[in-house]
């Protein structure tokens, strides 16, 4: 599972870990999020994430 990293402030998604906290169960693949998914940290959107390198 590729984590994506947010452009902005850093925080990575990790959809082997999801966001249980926010109802994202783990295993949810990024493109399967919301599309009104926000960086948890800063707010972001879905559109500021970059694949992990």
């Amino acid at each position: 599972m590729i984590k994506y990293v947010c452009n902005v402030c850093g925080w990575i998604y990790d959809p082997a870990e999801g966001i249980p906290e926010e109802g994202i169960n783990p295993g949810t693949l990024f493109e399967d999020l919301p599309d009104d998914f926000v960086c948890p940290e800063c707010g972001a959107g879905k559109d500021e994430f970059s694949p992990e390198k």
